[in-house]
């Protein structure tokens, strides 16, 4: 909605605290709040750009990504967009409002998904089972039995809310008589009880774009409970996480794993075919590699979910000392001990050089 910094929008520092930023967004909602600003389109605006800041900030892992790379990075992984309405923000934020604002969405629900390295890397669509709450098929979502009607609320005389006073203002509650439905059911539904929804299991289809972190949450809108009398449905949050690789593991956007190499192969110097995500492909190893060096290869990590910049896959170098010898290698390698202390290289010599100094 609004490119503007969001710290500034709440007018609070970056480094403030999680109640520092609650504080100053209930003390702006308040101040721009709908029934207190009827018809003022500034002040729903303003409303609005407040809620899509606090929203961004109170998650530690949207607020991580803010910080780092600003509105992009959210829009990268289709996060921090905003509310589309007002009844969304009160469906998310009316506790802080006092009675719980404007109930006009169902519940959202959380659920968790576990990716492979190889699909976290090029993106994967998976389905998921699902048990969300939807509109009763029997009484079409009233909650009352076929055949009869719900009779209009006398307290709220069919809003479904009333007036509170809270402070300098009055707020709009749900009313408790009738829980914000508005209307009384004298006969119900025998399927659904009265509450106009059933459970259901369903297969929803998640895509799951290439090079998202573990811990990475997907926002899927409208995915969660349905609520009673037609309420549009909720959110639902796919919390993703990984697998254990057998080889690889992930740092920033570079895939790591250690390759075992023999003395030979270090100190002349070889090519050798090695695993990445995306299947085998050739390695250079330079001759003279240390156990320990990292050898890059550029571009075959992640993707990243903030940019078009692709990581590498960093090779770890681990020199394989052989346990049991045969006649021939061991007659080798005394050999090559013999020519090693006659032609010290530079390195060892350097160190031969300070022991010695230390030692006096």
């Amino acid at each position: 909605m609004s490119a503007r910094d969001y710290y500034d929008v709440l007018g609070v520092p970056r480094e403030a605290s999680e109640e520092e930023i609650k504080k100053a967004y209930r003390k702006l909602a308040l101040k721009h709040h709908p029934d207190k600003n009827p018809g003022d389109s500034r002040a729903e605006a303003k409303f609005k750009e407040a809620a899509e800041a606090y929203d961004v900030l109170r998650d530690d892992e949207q607020r991580s990504i803010y910080d780092s790379h600003g509105h992009d990075g959210l829009s990268g992984m289709g996060q921090g967009s905003g509310f589309s309405n007002v009844e969304d923000i009160f469906s998310v934020f009316g506790d802080l409002f006092g009675g719980g604002g404007r109930v006009r969405r169902g519940e959202s629900l959380r659920a968790h998904l576990q990716l492979t390295l190889e699909e976290a890397a090029n993106g994967v669509q998976r389905t998921i089972q699902l048990r969300r709450m939807v509109g009763c098929g029997s009484c079409s979502g009233t909650g009352a039995r076929a055949g009869s009607k719900p009779v209009r609320c006398r307290t709220c005389s069919g809003a479904g809310q009333v007036l509170r006073s809270q402070g300098f203002f009055s707020v709009r509650t749900p009313c408790p008589a009738c829980s914000g439905r508005g209307e009384i059911i004298d006969d119900p539904c025998s399927a659904c009880s009265a509450a106009g929804l059933i459970q259901k299991t369903e297969e929803i289809e998640v895509d799951v774009p290439a090079g998202v972190e573990d811990g990475m949450i997907l926002r899927l809108s409208g995915r969660g409970n349905e609520g009673p009398q037609g309420i549009p449905a909720g959110d639902l949050q796919v919390v993703l996480s990984y697998r254990q690789h057998p080889f690889f593991s992930r740092v920033k956007d570079h895939v790591c794993f250690e390759l075992p190499i023999s003395y030979s192969q270090a100190a002349l110097g070889t090519s050798v075919e090695v695993p990445t995500l995306d299947g085998k492909a050739v390695l250079t190893i330079p001759a003279g590699t240390q156990s320990g060096d990292l050898l890059r290869m550029r571009k075959m990590g992640f993707r990243s979910v903030h940019s078009n910049r692709k990581g590498d896959q960093l090779v770890e170098a681990i020199i394989e000392v052989p346990l049991d010898l045969g006649p021939e290698e061991k007659q080798l390698l005394e050999r090559l001990a013999e020519i090693e202390e006659k032609e010290v290289g530079t390195r060892r010599r350097g160190f031969l050089e300070r022991l010695k100094e230390y030692f006096g």
